[in-house]
């Protein structure tokens, strides 16, 4: 028999505050942390506003921050979120078998050093516009910094959380983009449940909001470009005016424990895990499959996987980014896996206050699903004004609204065609 698993704590850092109560405060309110770019001078881009994490120091949150002064705002937000993770789990690394302590992260590429990529380039750049390498890496070899290079890698949260806390058990880094941390969850629960480890620090962290990453979803007509006055408005997923994503900046981590670990330790359990479903659209890299197949198969596989019925879903976390297509497709997946039940089940997307996180997403929304478990009551999808024909079920439309909730499925769909699923529930004894 697979080993149950449970959540025992949650530590996060959002655009909409630097606690998880704070964002969930928030998210109740519905409360937009989408604002003008703060963080580079954005003025000539066709976006000019993003989600990002208020004033932040990541001082409190570690022993030393002087090892972190080179790494990128991903690595800081999960280490705040971490640490935050642990208190509230009441849970000391150090006083547990570390070697049966893992980490899988969902993550995306840290710091850029930009600044001095464009000033190498420039320097090598000919009059025809071709690059001399020569120029280009005499210059660049003076002015790069080694170790803030490596802090580009992906890896580099998880790796930073090992040494921080001397967790010695398997360490994974997931980077299918805007699934990454459902399926680092997901994939942490396995590992749980078929006892190659006792607890697993499982989550995201993500921030793009740089010159190169609001260029690239630019390019790609993904991310939302108006209204430049009101950004707030910016992010509206189902609603027919929809006009793409809002690109946000965060990390949410948990502490994912074997029941039998959680119990010898006295833990408090906010919620099990108990289902996770993933598939491939196998279609192409920025679309999603038309037919919703690829989303479908990731939802019955988590629901089959928890051994519940469609039925017993009282809200979903939709992945819900505000693109044309993905909040069409997604909508007709749910209906394919829930039928005739499809417009009886809240959905919602909080994307619409806090941004997409991209790799942070996936975790932040799951948090949303145990809070919406513990305090009965569903955050809404904000900026919903104008009912999209195609988008026609409920999307708790710019309220929170009380409501049973005890079983929840939250929805991750990535770029490239990945699809993600989790069930979570009320901790039954």
């Amino acid at each position: 028999m697979k080993r149950r698993v449970v959540i025992t704590g949650i530590g996060s850092v959002t655009p909409l505050g630097l606690t998880l109560e704070e964002t969930w405060q928030g998210l109740l309110a519905g409360k937009s942390g989408i604002g003008p770019i703060r963080l580079f001078d954005a003025s000539t881009f066709p976006t000019t506003f993003a989600a990002q994490v208020p004033d932040f120091d990541l001082a409190p949150y570690v022993k030393d921050p002087a090892p972190y002064a080179k790494a990128g705002r991903n690595v800081r937000f999960a280490m705040a979120a971490a640490r935050m993770a642990f208190d509230d789990a009441g849970l000391a690394p150090s006083d547990v078998d570390r070697s049966r302590f893992g980490i899988y992260m969902g993550s995306g590429e840290g710091i850029l050093d930009f600044d001095n990529l464009v000033a190498s380039i420039a320097r090598g750049t000919q009059e025809d516009g071709r690059v001399n390498i020569v120029p280009f890496a005499e210059f660049g070899l003076r002015v790069y910094d080694g170790l803030r290079e490596l802090e580009q890698e992906p890896n580099m949260p998880a790796n930073h959380l090992a040494a921080e806390y001397g967790l010695a058990g398997p360490t994974y880094s997931c980077l299918t983009a805007c699934a990454a941390s459902t399926q680092a969850v997901g994939e942490a629960m396995d590992l749980l449940r078929t006892g190659r480890v006792d607890r697993m620090l499982a989550g995201g962290t993500h921030s793009m909001i740089h010159p190169l990453g609001v260029t690239g979803f630019n390019l790609l007509t993904a991310i939302s470009t108006e209204p430049k006055n009101e950004p707030w408005r910016a992010s509206r997923p189902f609603d027919r005016d929809r006009g793409g994503f809002v690109l946000g900046e965060g990390s949410t981590i948990m502490v994912l424990e074997e029941l039998g670990a959680a119990r010898q330790r006295g833990a408090r359990i906010l919620a099990e895990m108990v289902g996770f479903g993933t598939s491939a659209d196998a279609y192409r890299m920025t679309d999603i499959q038309p037919e919703g197949r690829g989303a479908a198969a990731a939802m019955r596989m988590a629901l089959a996987d928890a051994r519940v019925e469609p039925e017993a879903i009282d809200y979903i976390s939709a992945h819900g980014t505000g693109t044309t297509e993905n909040d069409k497709v997604e909508t007709l997946a749910v209906k394919l896996v829930f039928g005739d039940a499809a417009p009886k089940v809240p959905m919602s997307s909080v994307k619409s206050m806090l941004g997409h996180l991209i790799a942070a997403a996936g975790a932040t929304e799951l948090a949303t699903c145990v809070l919406a478990i513990r305090d009965q009551i569903l955050p809404p999808t904000i900026n919903l004004d104008t009912p999209d024909p195609e988008c026609d079920l409920d999307y708790v439309p710019n309220r929170a609204r009380r409501a049973k909730v005890e079983v929840c499925l939250s929805n991750s769909f990535g770029f490239g065609g990945q699809n993600d699923s989790l069930v979570v529930r009320r901790f039954i004894p």
